[in-house]
């Protein structure tokens, strides 16, 4: 498939962030583009009122009719989330197309294009995002694919006038394999989809594999510690090839100063919040510079960088009540959203909501949860949110729980939260999940700033 012959699209599972960002930049190239997708979203919303068909019944006789027949033109894109029995799948299946996945067609997009491309078991959304924005911001430009919904944009696809692609690149289904980059940055390896790969070991392979794509004269950029031995290692508080240093905290900012065997960037104030950003800004700061992107507009674009959507986004920041919510749904995501905040607001109680994901994850990984829990003063847990999962017997947030040392949790459900929230106004909130948890959201300000 050339992307050049492209002229009609249609997206199975057109809801998702990725899928629905792919969406976007071919109505953008000017091809036709339609979708369906199990339920209506505010993100569905945009793409119909940016004039894209989307449908919400698995129905194959609303397919429009220039989608009937395959030929060279017409691209058709699914993602794994969605049920293989599914009629519309099935139907183009059945009538010969060539299906690709999101990942793919990452690949035929940045294909002939400079690629800078992060992965990573957590923080590659925000690193990316970082990294985007400051092409953007700098002047230096580019476009990008992106996990998440970038607060500088209101978007998750950017697109730029040169041949500088960002791609967040996923490790889930070995989907960031089809990606060959000129610049790589790994944020992290740690255990995760092992419902996928089977064990950490696998997984790790897989992001060995995909540092080896780099392309010959490229950069592989990784963060220190993890098991790969080329490329370029960043670090907070370590030595390393690039690095951030004195860290503090000034009037509820984060600051740092960056160092690499080239270039010193002092007193960068950071536009977000989190310990974890700063890491992630360290790999940022490292893949803008190759890209002889100046140290001042770094320094600058990092300071209006104003974050993404559900990664450590302050949803209330007043002097009753303070309210984050964050997309973490792994153990070391937890932790470093949980250790930002008490960083931040070391005299105040915080109160965390935890919806987990997927019965594999909290039955792989309870007792990592249960350990990061424990760094909140107070716990309220969700029923886990299934996502693509059936349920697995013996497997429930009661498994965390019991594993907790902290007497101060229980289990509640998501539509008894807004009651109990009511009820307790805790001062210092932090949502944090990676399924329907953010439906709370907007509820649980309205009961917060209603005071």
């Amino acid at each position: 498939m050339e992307l050049s012959n492209i002229k009609r699209v249609y997206l199975v599972g057109i809801g998702g962030i990725g899928m629905s960002g792919l969406a976007r930049y071919f109505h953008h190239l000017g091809c036709v583009v339609c979708g369906y997708d199990k339920t209506s979203t505010d993100l569905t919303n945009e793409l119909h009122n940016e004039g894209i068909q989307v449908i919400f019944e698995d129905r194959p006789d609303w397919i429009p009719y220039s989608f009937q027949a395959p030929d060279a033109c017409t691209l058709i894109i699914y993602t794994p989330a969605i049920p293989k029995d599914s009629a519309i799948l099935n139907f183009f299946r059945e009538k010969g197309f060539e299906l690709y996945k999101r990942s793919q067609v990452l690949g035929i997009i940045s294909k002939g294009m400079y690629t800078v491309a992060i992965a990573g078991t957590h923080g590659k959304t925000t690193t990316s995002t970082m990294v985007a924005h400051i092409l953007k911001d700098s002047g230096k430009d580019c476009s990008a694919f992106l996990g998440g919904l970038s607060s500088n944009y209101h978007s998750n696809v950017l697109y730029g006038k040169n041949d500088i692609v960002v791609v967040e690149a996923d490790e889930f289904d070995r989907s960031f394999l089809t990606l060959y980059p000129d610049i790589a940055v790994i944020t992290s390896m740690d255990a995760d989809h092992l419902d996928i790969y089977g064990d950490h070991a696998h997984l790790t392979d897989s992001f060995k594999m995909f540092a080896s794509q780099v392309k010959q004269g490229g950069t592989l950029i990784h963060k220190k510690g993890l098991p790969l031995e080329t490329g370029l290692v960043y670090a907070v508080d370590s030595d390393a090839d690039a690095m951030a240093s004195n860290i503090r905290i000034e009037d509820g900012s984060f600051f740092f100063d960056f160092k690499n065997k080239n270039i010193s960037i002092t007193n960068i104030k950071m536009g977000i919040a989190g310990l974890h950003n700063i890491e992630n800004a360290t790999a940022a700061i490292e893949a803008c510079l190759m890209l002889d992107v100046p140290a001042d507009a770094i320094k600058n674009a990092l300071e209006s960088f104003r974050g993404v959507h559900r990664r450590f986004e302050y949803i209330i920041k007043t002097d009753q009540h303070v309210f984050i919510d964050d997309y973490a749904h792994h153990p070391e995501e937890l932790k470093a959203a949980i250790r930002s905040v008490k960083k931040l607001y070391p005299g105040k109680k915080l109160t965390t909501i935890f919806q987990p994901h997927l019965y594999t994850r909290t039955r792989d990984f309870a007792d990592g949860f249960a350990e990061a829990l424990d760094l909140s003063d107070e716990l309220i847990m969700l029923d886990i949110y299934p996502a693509r999962e059936l349920p697995i017997e013996g497997v429930n947030s009661d498994m965390i729980l019991q594993r907790m040392k902290s007497a101060d949790k229980r289990l509640i459900n998501k539509k008894d939260v807004l009651n109990v929230i009511k009820e307790e106004k805790p001062e210092l909130l932090l949502t944090v999940g990676a399924g329907d948890i953010d439906t709370l959201v907007q509820p649980l300000k309205k009961i917060l700033l209603d005071v």
